[in-house]
């Protein structure tokens, strides 16, 4: 069962006694991706789940809610904002076996306070009618002065591409990055805007050639009527780093340090990392399950397979306000 909340109702929450019998979620992520999990946990548990979705503001929420958050555990996308609520003092480490050997080390928090779910891979969609596909190998190569005019991107600000922007200064400094961001924006048909499949729309407009986004967007396409023509229109691309692998991200989850229901948080927290409903997770948004013995949809499989780059994934959320000054510097958005 699954119960949205609205924020008074989550203020009136806080005010009242915990129940042993339920779990409260502050999530980023969208309705339709989370309720297929929550049904499927309430379903096995008997454990309600009532979940408030936000748009922003989730660490300032916490914040000012203090000890009496009736938040028990966070949903979110990106390292930074995993990082973000950590840093800020706002979870609890989690020991437990069943999340060590559902979750890769590699996806989880070092000091235990967030635990990876599921993987998207930042790529390139190209044109299949205007880009051999052998034309895009690395990242790097997206500075060349041969894409002049012919890429297309959302905001240089947005969090999945200062994740990029982050991963570029891991692997080539500041400076570096700088270069190779000033190279992008010299490359771009038009001023940044828009969402990923915004990018994926104008390439079948012959607006631009190629474009920079996350994988899952095209499963998403895919499955809308009107989009499906868009996502036709184009490849998906695997770039790698010269000197690594292809740039992916997370979406997580954190145990707030004031849950009040911390069993039923914990259970919530295996649940979402077990089998079951990591498959759950990628066929609902098209994702990579990170969980041992699990796979991606058959529509994600049908991409083709890649290599992760190995930069830590907490290394990357600490190069973040430079990968923000870095594109301010070099107005990328203007």
């Amino acid at each position: 069962m699954l119960r949205t909340l609205t924020s008074t109702a989550l203020v009136a929450l806080a005010a009242a006694p915990a129940l042993a019998d339920e779990v409260n979620v502050y999530s980023y992520r969208q309705p339709e991706l989370i309720q297929p999990l929550t049904d499927a946990f309430t379903e096995e548990t008997g454990i309600a789940v009532n979940v408030a979705y936000l748009n922003q503001g989730m660490v300032e929420r916490l914040k000012a809610e203090g000890d009496r958050s009736p938040a028990d555990v966070v949903l979110t996308v990106d390292i930074s904002r995993l990082a973000e609520v950590v840093n800020a003092g706002l979870t609890q480490p989690v020991e437990s076996e069943k999340l060590k050997e559902n979750v890769p080390e590699a996806y989880r928090d070092p000091d235990n306070h967030w635990w990876g779910l599921t993987t998207r891979a930042r790529i390139v969609y190209a044109s299949k009618e205007r880009v051999d596909p052998s034309e895009v190998t690395t990242y790097e190569d997206l500075a060349d002065p041969k894409w002049e005019g012919r890429i297309c991107t959302r905001s240089g600000t947005h969090a999945y591409n200062v994740a990029l922007t982050s991963a570029v200064i891991e692997h080539h400094g500041e400076e570096g990055a700088k270069t190779w961001l000033e190279g992008v924006k010299s490359n771009l048909a038009r001023k940044p805007q828009g969402n990923d499949r915004a990018q994926v729309k104008a390439i079948w407009a012959g607006e631009c050639d190629i474009s920079i986004g996350n994988t899952y967007y095209m499963g998403a396409m895919l499955s809308d009527e009107e989009q499906k023509e868009w996502a036709d229109s184009v490849n998906v691309l695997f770039p790698t780093f010269e000197n690594g692998g292809t740039h992916v991200n997370i979406s997580g989850v954190a145990m707030t340090k004031s849950a009040p229901n911390e069993d039923a948080a914990l259970a919530f927290m295996e649940f979402l990392t077990s089998p079951k409903a990591q498959e759950i997770y990628a066929e609902a948004n098209h994702e990579y399950p990170i969980a041992p013995g699990t796979q991606a949809s058959e529509i994600v499989r049908s991409w083709g397979e890649f290599t992760a780059d190995d930069v830590n994934l907490m290394t990357l959320a600490g190069h973040r306000p430079a990968a923000l000054r870095i594109a301010e510097e070099v107005d990328f958005d203007g």
